[in-house]
């Protein structure tokens, strides 16, 4: 099965649930802070190579995210893998 390519908001989204900054998730990645930036500037799909969005996305599923594709009339979107007690990060 391939792959779902990444929107820019699911980016934002993502990392908005793990309470993440730009830097955070370019040192997880490995991925530049100013290509993040650059990147969830344009709306929609990804614009960057395939091997920079597999490294941007590997990050954050590794961090528990889980990337929702369109589905029917339903959109794109996130949510944590499993369940989680966010009261216990504060």
């Amino acid at each position: 099965m391939a792959k779902h390519r990444i929107t820019s908001e699911q980016l934002r989204a993502a990392r908005a649930l793990l309470r993440w900054e730009q830097r955070d998730l370019a040192r997880e990645s490995g991925v530049s802070h100013p290509t993040i930036a650059r990147l969830e500037l344009q709306p929609g799909p990804l614009a960057a190579w395939a091997r920079t969005s597999d490294k941007l996305q590997a990050a954050l599923e590794k961090a528990g995210v889980e990337f929702v594709p369109e589905e029917g009339e339903k959109g794109e979107g996130v949510r944590f893998r499993e369940r989680r007690d966010l009261s216990q990060n504060t």
